[in-house]
């Protein structure tokens, strides 16, 4: 009697329309979860590889920049060394009036040195946002500062494609103490090889600042990377800034004293 009253209530309840449009709408919801079976830790193995793809265990690398602006377009060359995550060092060779200016990352500390004064300075916190060196690119774009898969948290919103690539469309926004300069991060990251392909960076009104896309993806020192990455700053629609590796080497022994705030008084590149 009792199990007979309960088949009945329960299909009394669904007739009731409330009931049914709650079912409705939770099937619905649950229609666009993406269906990757990635779970919170694959997430961030996925992004701590794609930020790790460009640098390996070490590298040492020369590229070109280009700021293109309405009225003028100027040209700098670097050369930079990495050893794992904590440690690089950033050498400008052309144009001349820039050259020996030398940028070095030990852990979270950022050191810059100034040839026209002969002097290294401490980067301030406050400095991480600006640009660099009049480009489109943030002191922290250069730098890498900070970490994307441990300064952040994570969520896998869809696979979409970018320039016909399969891509992990992550959202990432940043724990609540992490020292970072953006408050959300939106990145795409090629499946296959792992390469970040499109990175859209906002600021604490969650307006969009900048956009970076990756392209012309090549075997370079063994790797398969994107050799060219165009910056867009989102209120300045008529200028950019693009950055081509010309060469990279990866997993190279680098002498520990290149990581020194002597040594960026001394690099001759």
């Amino acid at each position: 009697m009792i199990t007979f009253r309960l088949i009945n209530s329960f299909f009394d309840t669904m007739k009731n329309p409330l009931f049914t449009s709650l079912i409705a709408i939770c099937f619905i919801a649950f229609s666009f979860i993406p269906a990757t079976g990635q779970t919170a830790d694959d997430i961030e193995k996925i992004i701590y590889k794609a930020e790790n793809k460009l640098r390996g265990k070490s590298s040492i690398s020369q590229m070109k920049i280009t700021t293109i602006r309405a009225r003028y377009t100027r040209e700098m060359r670097i050369k930079s060394w990495t050893q794992g995550e904590d440690l690089s060092l950033m050498y400008i060779m052309e144009p001349d009036r820039d050259k020996g200016t030398t940028y070095l990352k030990r852990n979270k500390e950022i050191w810059y040195y100034l040839p026209s004064i002969e002097r290294n300075i401490k980067m301030p916190p406050s400095m991480m946002n600006q640009s660099w060196m009049g480009t489109d690119l943030s002191n922290d774009d250069l730098v890498k500062k900070t970490s994307l898969s441990k300064d952040f948290d994570h969520t896998l919103i869809a696979m979409e494609s970018i320039s016909e690539k399969k891509c992990y469309h992550i959202k990432l926004i940043p724990h609540e103490n992490a020292d970072v300069i953006w408050w959300k991060i939106e990145l795409w990251i090629e499946k296959e090889n792992f390469n970040v392909m499109k990175q859209e960076s906002f600021d604490e009104d969650m307006e969009l600042v900048n956009t970076m896309l990756a392209s012309d993806i090549k075997n370079m020192g063994g790797e398969i990377i994107p050799s060219k990455m165009q910056f867009f700053p989102a209120d300045k629609p008529n200028q950019k800034t693009l950055m081509e590796y010309e060469s990279i080497e990866f997993d190279v022994t680098i002498p520990s004293h290149y990581f020194t705030t002597q040594y960026m008084t001394k690099i001759k590149a």
